[in-house]
């Protein structure tokens, strides 16, 4: 049990009051996704609230055609605000969410979640913090989508990828992969991607870019 206890305190310390981390300890499950694994998809009640600890999740809007286009990322200490929303509102997700790398997280019931709003103020601060920071992610996607031309969205996407998934200047995808979080075709990405290899932006091998 000490074990358990230190194992929040350690990831949580600051962040919420010891007597919240007795309830996270008792209530909390742990989860780790492979790359490419679900979280929740759209369509399905969501029932518990994750706080991801490791890696990173990426979070799909898909329309009524299926195509799916990139709202934001979760990473460390990150929770889903839609998660939040569905979970307190007992809505179905609007959502798809799943591992961009290997993802540790941990994760609370719907029940707790709601509770532990009137309880625990900083569980209430936690909460509009992760609205705040959703907030401020899809309007810089809105932006990037009224005011950007698509080959400075691709590279602002890159470069977003980049950040997520270590800070290095090289990033491992495909371009179908890029081209389903724009929500545009293959062939417009690799288009787009020779065009900036040709005038130096970055250098292109097999499933794998790289910054200049």
């Amino acid at each position: 049990m000490q074990k358990e206890l230190d194992f929040y305190e350690k990831n949580f310390k600051g962040l919420f009051e010891h007597d919240l981390l007795l309830e996270m300890q008792k209530y909390g499950s742990y989860l780790e996704l492979e790359p490419g694994n679900y979280l929740m998809r759209a369509g399905g009640y969501i029932r518990s609230v994750p706080i991801i600890l490791e890696g990173t999740i990426k979070i799909m809007r898909e329309d009524k055609e299926g195509k799916e286009m990139l709202l934001y990322y979760l990473s460390g200490m990150d929770s889903c605000a839609m998660s939040l929303t569905c979970c307190l509102s007992s809505k179905i997700s609007d959502i798809s969410a799943y591992a961009e790398e290997k993802t540790k997280m941990i994760s609370f019931p719907f029940e707790k979640v709601e509770e532990w709003m009137c309880k625990y103020n900083s569980w209430k601060q936690f909460v509009f913090q992760t609205y705040q920071k959703r907030f401020d992610s899809l309007l810089e996607t809105i932006d990037c989508i009224a005011f950007n031309k698509l080959d400075q969205r691709l590279m602002s996407l890159i470069k977003k990828k980049i950040k997520v998934t270590g800070g290095s200047k090289i990033l491992y995808t495909t371009h179908e992969e890029l081209a389903t979080e724009l929500a545009t075709s293959r062939e417009v990405v690799s288009r787009l991607l020779k065009q900036l290899e040709k005038i130096g932006k970055l250098k292109l091998s097999r499933n794998k870019i790289e910054l200049f």
